[in-house]
C-alpha cells in the first residue's frame, strides 16, 4: 500500500491537509488538474451520477487510496507584538 501512496504523491494526489469535505478527495483531485475544489466536487458528483451506484464504491476507495498531505508545522505569530521605530 505504501508504494501506492508513494506514487501518488510522486503525480500530485494528495488529500489537501485543509478544505477537506469531508475526506478531501475532490479537493486534492481538484488541485492535481488545476481547479477550485467546489467546481470539482460539482463535476465529481455529475460523473458519479452518471453511473448509478459508483458512488458507494469510488469515493471510498480513493479516500483509502490517496495519500494525506503531510502537514508542516509554522511557527507561532504574535499579532499582538508591536514594533516601534
Amino acid at each position: 500500500m505504501e508504494s501506492v501512496h508513494q506514487s501518488m504523491r510522486q503525480q500530485g494526489l494528495v488529500r489537501p491537509a485543509q478544505g477537506r469535505v469531508p475526506g478531501g478527495v475532490c479537493a486534492g483531485l481538484g488541485r492535481r488538474f488545476g481547479i477550485d475544489p467546489w467546481p470539482a466536487r460539482l463535476l465529481f458528483i455529475l460523473i458519479l451520477l452518471l453511473i448509478p451506484g459508483s458512488q458507494i464504491l469510488i469515493y471510498p476507495i480513493l479516500w483509502i487510496i490517496m495519500p494525506a498531505e503531510p502537514v508542516t508545522a509554522t511557527p507561532p505569530v504574535d499579532v499582538w507584538a508591536k514594533t516601534t521605530h
